[in-house]
Parts: structure tokens; C-alpha cells; sequence
């Protein structure tokens, strides 16, 4: 099977190629002998009941600082390909979102990956909440009150932006902290959206493990220690990827939410595990296939194609 596949991501002259998640799907791809389109997210566009995007015909290959090459730049009709990738990164904001809105248009006749429709209705910090019993005490809210009340409570909290990603904006709060006040008044000054609180797992000095679901099958895992003095584990801030195995709970997690990821066309899926709880759902653009690959010789990139092919053959 030969397929035409568009890629949506960020400028591809940014990626690190020995980590980048993107570039080995792409890799695997041309491997598999599929055709490539790049485009980043601000090409995309409805033109008259059209949705098109403006980029480039792609090859790729493992050469640092000459890892891809582009044809002549341009507009294609997405409704004419097989296949479109979504793989922006975040923040998850109304520009993601209208995006989606745009690729709803053309799914399922040409399969968009992940499936545009539930990335939009379950960011990565919400449908980890169809999921409570899985997951550490958590409230979401712009109200200081409540967030007040939850701290009172559970002492140390992790406070985050319920839309943000790779780490940033991540805070400790410590029983005794007093910064909490301080916090969400910087936060609401920016926008509208509420917060995150989460019930600080001191389990996250050991690692924050990233599962890699497949079609809603776990495929492996790896493990992200903190760097020295974070408590952010993510490898944006310098979080360290080591191996590691699964454990029973993880499978457990796993099997409880595999078949709704796989009911709703989630085929790449990057779910997140503090000790024995579930933290995060990752949809849009998850990572971690290169160190899984590396470490343990799972090729997940194939596995995802082959996901892919098999629902279009």
C-alpha cells in the first residue's frame, strides 16, 4: 500500500532528529514507501468550501543538519490525500482549535490523525478525568476559594495552566508556601482559563513515566527523572528518558482506558504515570517513540503505520 500522507507540524529546520517523535513517523513512512507533504499550521485554510494547505513535498533521512530536503512549494486540496498528521505542538489555543475544526471537514475520508474531533473535545489535563479513581485528588478551577480550600487540604499541590504543555508554567507548592495568591493572580491576568491542582506525588523524584498506547494497545514505556532540583520531569526542561518496565497498575490504567482511545480514533496516544496514578492523556502531539525505540527496540513508528494501513486497506 502507497499512501499520500501531509504532515501539520512546526518548522521542521527546529527539530532535534535524534528525539523528535514527528520526524520518525515521517522517517518510517518514507521507509514504508508513502509520499510526504510538510506544511506548517498557519497554511492551513478553507477556501471556498475547500480546505487547503500551502507547504512542500518531503524527504527525510538521519543526517544532522541536512535531515530533509523540499520539493517546489505548493497548495494541495487535503481532501485529495490519505492521510493528514497532526502534529503541532501545543499551547492548545483557539488557533488548535479552529484547526481541528477545519480537519473535522475532511475526516474520516482522508484519516486525520489523531481523529480532529476528540483531540478538540479531550485536551490532555480533561479526559483524565472520566478517570478519577485512576488519577491523583485534582480540582480545576478560577476561583482562588476553591483552590485555597483544595491546598488546605492535600498540603503540597502542583499547580499548571490547564492548556499548556512541555512543562512550562509548572508549580510546587509546599504546605506552608504562600505564593498561591500570587500565582493566580499572574495566571487569570493572561486569560480566562482556569487551573490545574493536583496533589503533589513525591513518587515523581523517581520518574515520571510515559506509556505509549498504539491504537489503544500499550507498545512500552519509558521513564523521565527531574533533573536536579525540578520537579518537572518533562525532556523540554531537561527531564532525563531512561528505560524502564511496566507494572502491573500501569497495564491496569492501561486496559481501562485503551478501548475509549481506540473508539474514538486516538491511533498515538502518550499517557502519563506518577507512581500509581494517571496524570495526563496526551492527544495532540506525543512523544517519546525515539527513546522507547532505543531502549528497548520497540520500532513504534511501524506499529503506528501499521495501524494506519490496516484502517485503510
Amino acid at each position: 500500500m502507497t499512501l499520500k500522507v501531509a504532515i501539520q507540524m512546526d518548522p521542521i529546520e527546529n527539530i532535534d532528529i535524534s528525539g523528535d517523535t514527528s520526524f520518525r513517523i515521517a522517517l518510517e513512512a518514507q521507509a514504508r514507501g508513502h509520499e510526504l507533504f510538510y506544511y506548517t499550521p498557519d497554511k492551513l485554510a478553507y477556501v471556498e468550501g475547500v480546505i487547503t494547505a500551502r507547504g512542500w513535498p518531503l524527504e527525510v533521512r538521519r543526517e544532522v543538519g541536512n535531515h530533509f530536503t523540499l520539493g517546489q512549494e505548493q497548495t494541495i486540496k487535503l481532501a485529495d490525500w490519505d492521510v493528514v498528521w497532526v502534529r503541532q505542538d501545543p499551547p492548545f489555543d483557539m488557533g488548535y482549535i479552529t484547526n481541528t475544526h477545519l480537519l473535522d471537514m475532511i475526516h474520516p475520508d482522508t484519516l486525520v490523525v489523531n481523529d480532529p474531533f476528540w483531540i478538540r473535545n479531550y485536551p490532555e489535563k480533561l479526559l483524565v478525568l472520566e478517570f478519577p479513581d485512576l488519577t491523583p485528588p485534582t480540582t480545576i478551577a478560577r476561583d482562588i476559594d476553591i483552590l485555597r480550600t483544595f491546598k488546605e487540604k492535600h498540603g503540597d499541590i502542583i499547580v499548571k495552566p490547564l492548556y499548556g504543555n512541555g512543562g512550562a508554567g509548572v508549580f510546587k507548592l509546599s504546605a506552608d508556601d504562600k505564593n498561591l495568591s500570587s500565582l493566580h493572580e499572574l495566571f487569570t491576568g493572561i486569560n480566562n482559563e482556569p487551573l490545574i491542582a493536583q496533589q503533589y506525588l513525591p513518587d515523581v523524584v523517581a520518574g515520571d513515566k510515559r506509556v505509549i498506547l498504539v491504537d489503544g494497545v500499550a507498545v512500552g514505556a519509558i521513564n523521565r527523572v527531574p533533573a536536579k532540583g525540578e520537579v518537572r520531569s518533562n525532556m523540554h526542561v531537561g527531564g532525563r528518558p531512561e528505560p524502564v518496565e511496566m507494572t502491573g497498575r500501569d497495564l491496569e490504567i492501561c486496559a481501562r482506558i485503551g478501548p475509549l482511545l481506540r473508539e474514538k480514533g486516538q491511533i498515538f496516544v502518550g499517557i502519563d504515570i506518577i507512581g500509581n496514578y494517571l496524570t495526563e492523556i496526551n492527544l495532540t502531539s506525543p512523544t517519546g517513540i525515539q527513546e522507547l525505540e532505543r531502549f528497548n527496540g520497540v520500532n513504534t513508528a511501524a506499529l503506528i503505520w501499521e495501524a494506519i494501513e490496516g484502517r485503510l486497506s
